[in-house]
């Protein structure tokens, strides 16, 4: 059962800096089965580019690329890669043709540089689903140049958080910063089907609604040990990592403006938040 609770009507957009955007990218099928979400995305996404007409490309950070130390997407025009099995063949036909952005890669690696991470390009790196998944909902043109940015194999909350501050300033030159994770992602739990949405993903992820609501970043970053059921809502903290960088981009604007709170398959949050001006 896909269970979504009716999102905050999108207000307009402050003037100034774009918004800092988590999305949860779901599982594979969600490429195919947009639910709640897609188009929630999609609506968000066309206003993003009617609010900000210069927008000029994303960074997106996604845990279904992890390297040792920072990495950086350098390609001209990144293929889309099905990084998973066993799925209908349909899935494995869509594509997701967006270009490369040389340029803001190097700034993406200049800022990285100058903030103290080691950080080195790659140019052959394609999309992997967490990137380009949630991107079609998003932008679905595909015309929007696109930067990934992998997941240090080592990093916790605080050193990605420093990852998406470091490239903050982005923002304010019209780029979109992501974080492409999901709100909660035990994956021994998923058994397909129609089920009501496990009590535990819902006490989970209203703990973070209510902590970005009072800008309690402290208790963010400590999330393991003090966010109700956080190691069954993730075994490993890889997908959840990427909150972070959204939050480490958006700094002081914190104010979350939701986009969905939907639940798929009883215990997949595809929460989606965009982190705003408080004022």
């Amino acid at each position: 059962m896909n269970v979504a609770a009716t999102p905050t009507p999108t207000p307009p957009f402050p003037p100034g800096a774009v918004p800092a955007l988590f999305v949860s990218h779901g599982a594979p099928l969600f490429a195919m089965d947009a639910g709640e979400t897609g188009p929630a995305l999609t609506r968000w996404g066309q206003a993003l580019r009617e609010q900000h007409p210069g927008l000029r490309g994303v960074v997106i950070l996604s845990p279904h690329w992890m390297a040792h130390g920072a990495r950086v997407m350098t390609g001209a025009q990144p293929a889309t890669w099905h990084d998973f099995g066993g799925f209908p063949p349909a899935l494995y036909e869509l594509q997701y043709p967006a270009p490369g952005a040389p340029a803001l890669a190097q700034e993406v690696l200049a800022l990285l540089h100058a903030a103290g991470v080691p950080a080195q390009g790659d140019a052959e790196r394609p999309f992997d689903h967490g990137a380009w998944v949630p991107l079609r909902y998003l932008f679905p043109q595909a015309d929007l140049p696109v930067v990934q940015v992998a997941l240090p194999v080592d990093a916790g909350p605080a050193q990605v958080y420093a990852l998406g501050a470091a490239l903050r300033g982005l923002r304010s030159q019209g780029v979109l910063v992501a974080g492409s994770g999901s709100m909660t992602h035990n994956l021994a739990e998923f058994f397909g089907g129609e089920r009501a949405p496990a009590p535990y993903v819902l006490e989970f992820s209203r703990w973070i609604e209510a902590a970005l609501a009072q800008g309690d970043v402290a208790a963010l970053l400590d999330y393991r040990h003090q966010a109700p059921h956080a190691l069954r809502a993730h075994p490993t903290d890889d997908h959840f990592l990427p909150l972070f960088f959204a939050l480490g981009a958006a700094g002081d604007d914190l104010r979350a403006n939701y986009l969905s709170r939907e639940v798929m398959y009883s215990m997949l949050a595809m929460d989606a938040f965009a982190l705003q001006p408080t004022g």
